[in-house]
């Protein structure tokens, strides 16, 4: 029998224990554990939601690659680049490609009665992926967008909607500045989104893929670029280095070579401040393990002077120091499990409660999101128990000494 496990157990379920000391030291020290794994598993989770929330979004507006006309970032007149259906095909064949949809930009003004306001119109063909805004679709529909011909459609967000007081069903006239003229188009307001995404929201209206060409005065086969989708985003570096030998500098069979580019290149400012996040949890980490590792240290400490009799018989009786030490090693880890039973319970209970309620709620001019998103992770939620486990064992050895300078016939008299 291991005989450190069998004393420290005795000693953790000694309930009629009436030491006035070392109980509510217990208690603390349980209570730190639990709230610094609480902290840290709601911390993680937050940070992956709001990870995975943002990265969704921004990839919901111009896929996760986009492949353009290498002169776009050269100069400012707007160049397209021929999708034609063997392009389109070989976009598709790209290890890790789950979709690819062509898009047409131009920008317009947006004018009611009252107001006007200046947009980009993205236009968009039938193979276009709405799931997206499917999920963030606020009233009305999304258009049955075309390739071929124009009910001339729009699918605004809610921001510029207020802004120009507009709902469902309302007609709006766009102004299109050419360079000779001015275009006219009347178009009805189909649908309305909303992602909080203020940067995409304030500027974005989807229409038909036909009208933004016409509008351009491009042939039907030409488009701003084409956007791809993948089916793993934690392999998306492998899918853009196979863009990149394959389509990059490649020509589009017209004479316009194409250019590839990540979300992560487009928008680095975003992701720039997503891997920031990163930072703060590992701060948080760090405390919160602190904070357990102190209160173990302190009700460990206490613990030992209180039983220093009990170490006095047992040193009397042949006991060695090692021995005692695990006793109480082994008596810690109980006290560490309990403090992680509690802080799991807590800690998963809100990340389940926020994920079905939206409890937290946030700005979303500031965030992004309208409630804080979670994320429940459970392998990495483990590695945290793991972790917290083994640091504060780790950090109790060091105390677990002061066994040694305890002597056996002078602890015989220490009340």
């Amino acid at each position: 029998m291991n005989l450190p496990l069998f004393i420290a157990k005795r000693i953790y379920s000694d309930q009629g224990d009436k030491r006035k000391v070392s109980r509510p030291a217990m208690r603390i020290a349980v209570v730190g554990v639990a709230i610094g794994l609480m902290v840290m598993i709601i911390t993680v989770c937050v940070v992956l939601g709001f990870k995975h929330t943002i990265r969704d979004k921004v990839a919901g507006f111009g896929g996760h690659i986009q492949v353009n006309n290498l002169m776009r970032y050269n100069d400012i007149d707007p160049y397209t680049i021929c999708a034609s259906d063997s392009l389109m095909q070989v976009f598709s064949e790209q290890p890790g490609v789950r979709h690819v949809q062509r898009y047409t930009i131009t920008q317009g003004l947006l004018k009611t009665d009252d107001d006007f306001l200046g947009v980009m119109f993205k236009g968009v063909g039938p193979e276009f992926d709405n799931t997206f805004l499917k999920q963030n679709l606020v009233t009305g529909e999304i258009p049955l967008f075309s390739d071929s011909t124009s009910r001339y459609q729009l699918l605004m967000s809610k921001m510029i909607a207020d802004k120009l007081q507009l709902k469902v069903g309302d007609k709006v006239f766009a102004y299109f500045i050419g360079d000779e003229n001015v275009k006219t188009r009347k178009y009805t307001v189909a649908g309305i989104y909303e992602t909080n995404m203020t940067r995409f929201d304030e500027s974005i209206c989807f229409t038909d893929l036909y009208a933004a060409n016409r509008l351009n005065g491009w042939d039907a086969d030409r488009c701003s670029g084409v956007e791809a989708t993948v089916d793993d985003l934690s392999r998306l570096a492998l899918t853009a280095e196979a863009f990149i030998d394959n389509v990059n500098r490649t020509d589009d069979g017209h004479g316009d070579t194409m250019i590839t580019q990540t979300i992560y290149e487009i928008y680095p400012n975003i992701f720039t401040w997503l891997e920031l996040l990163d930072i703060n949890v590992w701060i948080i980490l760090v405390l919160m393990v602190c904070v357990a590792g102190f209160t173990m240290i302190s009700g460990l400490l206490i613990i030992i002077l209180e039983r220093t009799q009990m170490i006095g018989i047992l040193k009397a009786l042949g006991t060695r120091n090692k021995t005692i030490r695990h006793t109480f090693l082994w008596f810690s880890v109980f006290i560490i499990g309990q403090g992680m039973l509690w802080g799991n319970i807590l800690g998963i209970g809100i990340v389940l409660l926020q994920q079905h309620t939206g409890l937290i709620t946030l700005d979303p001019q500031v965030y992004y999101v309208s409630e804080a998103p979670m994320e429940l992770n459970l392998p990495l939620i483990a590695l945290l128990n793991i972790a917290t486990l083994i640091v504060c064992v780790f950090v109790l050895i060091a105390p677990s000494y002061l066994v040694s300078h305890i002597h056996p016939a002078k602890s015989m008299r220490y009340e």
